[in-house]
């Protein structure tokens, strides 16, 4: 079997979380609220049911990510279900979730209109619900989406009430001097130095999707690192060909 599909199948024997995607990677902006929640969850006092949602490239992924690595370093069951690839999974994937320590749901808007998805999630939902006093103190079922429930196309009306339950955050998008500090933030965690003006002419000249970004900074550091050159404005113009 393919090892996709096998981690599809089987998320908690074959995933791994990425490792530069984690808390002290994770730039707030806006967010500290939203941050703060969710490294409450690491040590057991956090929301019982969390639901974020944001724009894509907003970082709901990374905390997604952040918060499973965390749990799952302190030996806790935990799940994440990236449902962006429901087509890759079988309906039984929430068998037995509603008894471990963390759940986490990524991008639930994508089933949105497949009845049995839908209709597997709320059942998932309706079982963790009730199974409150068997599971570990602290328990967390965190949800991302793109927007609020009733905005996402959920067809289950029974549904869209179940993920407006608990508490609800919306991920603020960076703003551009955000957005630099994000880039700094990774830079230094990578051991690189970004100047600023580096750092604004990225801003200035490439798609200012977060992404996008963090991946240009990675081919730059990648071409410091083999040419042994600081970063410039004119080592950038001649790695990225602008």
């Amino acid at each position: 079997m393919p090892q996709d599909e096998l981690r599809f199948q089987y998320p908690l024997l074959a995933l791994k979380f990425p490792d530069d995607e984690t808390f002290a990677s994770f730039y707030p902006g806006k967010n500290a609220e939203l941050l703060t929640l969710l490294k409450n969850s690491v040590v057991g006092i956090g929301e019982p049911i969390l639901y974020m949602w944001g724009e894509s490239g907003s970082g709901r992924s990374h905390l997604l990510h952040a918060l499973c690595s965390e749990i799952d370093e302190r030996g806790e069951s935990v799940a994440y279900i990236p449902l962006h690839h429901h087509r890759s999974m079988t309906l039984d994937i929430f068998e037995n979730m509603e008894n471990m320590t963390l759940v986490c749901i990524d991008n639930v808007d994508a089933i949105a209109g497949d009845k049995k998805w839908e209709k597997a999630l709320f059942d998932f939902y309706n079982r963790w619900l009730d199974n409150k006093e068997n599971r570990t103190p602290g328990a967390s079922l965190v949800i991302a989406a793109s927007d609020l429930p009733k905005q996402i196309g959920i067809e289950l009306v029974d549904l869209v009430s179940r993920l407006e339950w608990g508490a609800c955050h919306h991920l603020e998008p960076l703003n551009d001097e955000e957005k630099l500090g994000a880039l700094q933030l990774r830079a230094q965690l990578k051991g690189m130095r970004l100047p600023i003006d580096v750092g604004r002419f990225l801003l200035n000249r490439l798609s200012r999707e977060m992404c996008m970004l963090l991946n240009t900074l990675d081919q730059l550091d990648n071409a410091s690192l083999e040419a042994k050159r600081k970063l410039t404005i004119p080592f950038v113009k001649e790695v990225l060909r602008l």
